[in-house]
């Protein structure tokens, strides 16, 4: 395998990046004293700083490592259903949910839940959110980040310290950490405008000189004609049709309409039309991410499959085109990049955990008015603490019996979206709907999902007790069916008398803009235009 040689204008490229933005945001940032200001950016985004800010939280290692690696493997172009799905779910966000959290004020998506349901409903959400933020997504992104790194420049030295997962995990936490903790979500949106930026030139960047190595376009699409279609039989362990019909929108709606660290964002929109042109800018900029990520993926396998067999598999797809095509000059940058993915999205995440823990958690605990320099306290604690915990768990990730980083992502979130999601949607359709459907949903999504992961999922450790193997998916769509069914039985024994009175803000503005819509529509053309071409 090429060794990775850094020059000194790639690390001077590096460095004066980094630099550059964090200096940057925490310059925008530096004014911020309130709650408010710190966990929503003071309720002033914009839709460009919405839009990227969304795209550069949702781009990480997570994507350049799994997703990628995903492509190399079995999944092969379909895996961009992830992403071209996800572009109509966003639409359908941006038209018809958003409007309803927009106007009721909330910081978090639990006290939606409070204010809908119960404040019961409003805990169970918040602890299973932290959960599955800390143990699983923060330890995830450090961990790919960490892989990435080793992958690049394994046998490299640096001022005389090898380079090794460990050490490249402790350090993405210690950059991120103090760039985290200083600037809040409107530091993070700042240099989100950036490092968005960075991720999709860096992306097509690698994309044309790939294209060059394997001969062009024509030819990279004869060769891989096998990997290049976004319907896969029905065994497919990763993908199947027939998770496309129900399986794959369950995370899509979840991830882009209450997924607290993706949508914070949204929650600090200016008014409702910036929040909306937003989410659709966003959309379009995921239109193409499969074009700079899964195409690089696949590329991989087709020139450089032998190097992919030893830790990290197919994981290390993108790391591998990186370190072997990727020229000097280009090459700082495009680390830049991927390094600003690392920090964009581990500190979204640490900041919506921060802000779930802070004002679902802890504020609710006391039963009182913090003042406000205390909240921001209590959120940057909580954020050292929950950065801590992730790089801990970071390393164990490096286990091949997980069968891609990716697919254990999604896997885990299993556990807590379908019951989220069914909650707040039947909530939102069904006035009616008592509490005590809304905690059915919350309190039997784990146990369902865990039984169906036990007894029809893929996990080493339960071969022993299982039945019939279900896609993950698949086994999201059945636990969400199950949910629906029975708040509807609850819902239909003892409704409520009247409609639950949801908070509605005074002084913000809801007016939207008729380009909305048609730019909505745009999109999901665009989306039908791709499965036709890519069948």
């Amino acid at each position: 395998m090429k060794q990775v040689i850094f020059s000194w204008y790639d690390g001077l490229i590096f460095i004066l990046f980094f630099l550059f933005v964090v200096i940057f945001s925490m310059y925008k940032s530096r004014k911020g004293k309130t709650g408010e200001d710190y966990f929503l950016a003071g309720r002033q985004l914009t839709w460009p700083l919405i839009g990227l800010s969304m795209i550069a939280a949702n781009i990480s290692t997570e994507q350049f490592v799994g997703m990628a690696g995903q492509a190399a493997g079995s999944a092969g172009l379909a895996i961009a259903s992830y992403e071209w799905m996800a572009a109509i779910t966003m639409v359908i966000v941006a038209l018809f949910l958003l409007p309803n959290f927009l106007r009721t004020g909330i910081y978090t998506f639990p006290e939606f839940l409070e204010y809908r349901y119960s404040p019961l409903a409003r805990r169970l959400m918040a602890v299973y959110t932290i959960l599955i933020y800390v143990f699983v997504l923060v330890a995830s992104v450090i961990y790919t980040g960490g892989l990435t790194i080793v992958t690049l420049f394994s046998g490299m030295k640096f001022f005389g310290i090898e380079v090794t997962l460990i050490r490249a995990i402790w350090l993405i936490g210690i950059i991120t950490a103090i760039y985290t903790i200083w600037g809040g979500l409107k530091g993070i949106a700042w240099a989100d405008l950036f490092f968005g930026s960075s991720l999709i030139f860096g992306g097509f960047l690698t994309l044309i000189i790939g294209l060059r190595h394997v001969g062009g376009l024509s030819s990279f699409l004869e060769a891989n004609q096998d990997k290049l279609h976004m319907i896969l039989p029905r065994d497919n362990p990763v993908l199947p049709w027939t998770a496309l019909v129900i399986g794959l929108w369950l995370p899509n709606f979840y991830y882009w309409s209450v997924n607290q660290f993706i949508t914070q964002r949204t929650l600090a929109a200016k008014n409702l039309r910036e929040g909306q042109l937003g989410v659709i800018f966003a959309s379009f900029l995921k239109l193409i991410t499969p074009f700079i990520i899964v195409f690089p993926g696949i590329m991989a396998w087709q020139l450089f499959k032998d190097q992919m067999t030893g830790p990290g598999g197919t994981d290390a797809a993108f790391p591998t085109i990186v370190r072997n095509l990727i020229p000097n000059g280009f090459l700082g940058f495009i680390f830049a990049a991927i390094g600003g993915a690392v920090i964009s999205s581990l500190a979204s995440m640490l900041n919506s955990a921060s802000t779930i823990f802070t004002m679902d958690i802890y504020q609710h605990a006391v039963k009182k008015e913090l003042p406000q320099q205390k909240i921001v306290l209590v959120g940057r604690i909580s954020t050292f603490i929950f950065l801590i915990i992730g790089c801990l768990i970071a390393p164990i990730l490096d286990n091949p019996s997980l069968k891609g980083i990716f697919t254990y992502l999604q896997e885990f979130q299993g556990f807590i979206s379908p019951g989220i999601l069914a909650a707040f949607a039947f909530g939102l359709i069904f006035k009616r709907a008592p509490k005590a459907a809304g905690l059915a949903a919350l309190i039997l999504n784990p146990i369902i999902y865990g039984l169906l992961l036990i007894f029809c999922g893929s996990l080493p450790v339960f071969a022993s007790v299982q039945i019939v193997p279900i896609a993950f998916l698949n086994r999201m769509a059945i636990t969400f069916i199950i949910i629906v069914i029975t708040m509807g039985i609850i819902t239909w024994l003892k409704p409520l008398d009247q409609p639950v009175k949801m908070p509605e803000r005074k002084d913000f503005n809801m007016q939207s803009s008729p380009i909305v819509k048609w730019l909505g529509l745009t999109v999901i053309g665009l989306v039908i235009v791709l499965y036709i071409i890519f069948w």
